[in-house]
């Protein structure tokens, strides 16, 4: 298992973003994006992360407070900014998982047609919120973030890696 890319945020008084990194493993292949959105998945579950969606990401800035968020893409591709309004452009494609520290703003800047993605949380974070940058009080979002707990494994790498190495 590679290592992932390791992307650090700072709080621009609009998202708050977090102290951990976002972590961008790049490269899985499949037979076919129906494979490939189905291996993320039972990866995420044997890790403790079970799927919860498929779709997309908003076109506007948006971030989660209560809890971290693992997106597999499976098809297409896709630029996102990450970290807010004045955050990264990151180009993505099928093969790709970001995984979210709580607080990290993402948003799409543009995808193809046919760009989608499974998206998983932490077993004992199922109750996932949306922020949205600049209207959600950041203070309260503050102190939600703070209290999420670090998860026992990285959707990917599990007990390896990630999460467990990159986040404490």
């Amino acid at each position: 298992m590679k290592k992932p890319q390791t992307l650090y945020f700072q709080d621009d008084g609009r998202t708050p973003n977090s102290r951990f990194p976002v972590l961008l493993y790049r490269g899985f292949e499949a037979s076919t994006p129906e494979a490939l959105a189905d291996h993320f998945e039972a990866l995420y579950k044997q890790n403790g992360w079970p799927a919860q969606w498929r779709g997309g990401v908003f076109d506007y800035h948006h971030y989660h407070s209560r809890s971290h968020e693992v997106l597999g893409i499976y098809r297409g591709a896709a630029t996102l900014r990450l970290g807010g309004e004045n955050g990264e452009n990151i180009e993505v494609g099928a093969g790709d998982v970001i995984v979210l520290p709580a607080g990290t703003g993402h948003c799409r800047i543009s995808a193809g047609n046919d760009f989608a993605l499974t998206a998983g949380y932490p077993s004992d974070q199922q109750d996932w919120d949306l922020c949205v940058s600049g209207e959600t009080p950041i203070e309260a979002a503050r102190e939600r973030i703070a209290a999420v707990g670090l998860p026992k494994c990285d959707p990917v790498a599990g007990e390896r890696g990630g999460v467990v190495s990159d986040w404490r």
